[in-house]
């Protein structure tokens, strides 16, 4: 593994899945205080610009003092295709990791780790993913992203909210690189030990995402039942279903 003091991994598309940052397929490596001159240039660069144009305040840990991309951050992959297993394929990689356009992040101008979790809990749903596949077809471009639906709920005084932030929170935060982003969340750093426990999660988060899109039963069975016409999701549809009512009666 490169040392992170003087060597990055450069991620492509390949290089992190679904609730798996980092397979350990690379594009590159790059050096570490070559790359990050460059990227404090370039944040030089833009903050003044954004000065110009917007009162928002600095995004978390992008400060012009800060070292760039030191925090774990979003990325979604930019091919992404109607026609596969899933459409929207979205990560927290770990910090100190450069990725290629193929990788592009996602910029917080406003808001917490726990809405960051809240957010990519949802992206990484098959209730997003089902409506995502009715609008790409190639590419995951930033005006299709920029459009999603993201459900407006309250992360900390909605139970509902606030279970997506928490099983997100733990399905991303796997290793140790996620230390200070799991105290901010509140979870546990590599809480998730078992494909049973991480499956029983992901249907958990289906069911608490369809929720919050006010999803009924007759919803679920359409996302299910049409998402792929090669795949058999019936097995999680119960699953997710039997998370979904148990939610139901407890909001």
């Amino acid at each position: 593994m490169n040392d992170p003091a003087t060597y990055w991994y450069v991620y492509k598309g390949a290089s992190f899945d679904l609730w798996s940052p980092d397979t350990g397929v690379y594009y590159a490596s790059v050096d570490a205080h070559k790359i990050t001159e460059h990227l404090q240039q370039k944040r030089r660069r833009g903050h003044k610009n954004r000065g110009r144009r917007s009162a928002s305040s600095p995004s978390r840990g992008s400060t012009t003092q800060t070292p760039p991309l030191s925090p774990p951050t979003h990325r979604v992959r930019d091919i992404a295709r109607s026609t596969d297993t899933r459409t929207v394929i979205a990560a927290l990689i770990p910090g100190r990791v450069v990725t290629t356009h193929k990788a592009p992040y996602l910029l917080w101008p406003r808001g917490a780790p726990r809405d960051e979790a809240f957010t990519l809990g949802v992206l990484s749903s098959m209730i997003l993913d089902w409506y995502a596949r009715c609008v790409v077809e190639l590419n995951m471009t930033f005006h299709i992203l920029n459009n999603f639906p993201i459900p407006d709920a309250d992360v900390d005084n909605d139970p509902v909210a606030a279970r997506v932030v928490e099983i997100a929170g733990r399905l991303a935060a796997v290793d140790d690189r996620y230390d200070d982003w799991a105290t901010e969340v509140g979870v546990p750093v590599g809480s998730v030990a078992d494909d049973a426990t991480k499956y029983d999660l992901v249907c958990e988060l289906d069911a608490c995402v369809a929720i919050l899109y006010d999803l009924d039963e007759s919803d679920l069975a359409v996302v299910y039942e049409t998402f792929h016409k090669r795949a058999d999701y019936s097995e999680r549809h119960e699953a997710v279903l039997g998370h979904f009512r148990r939610w139901q009666r407890q909001s």
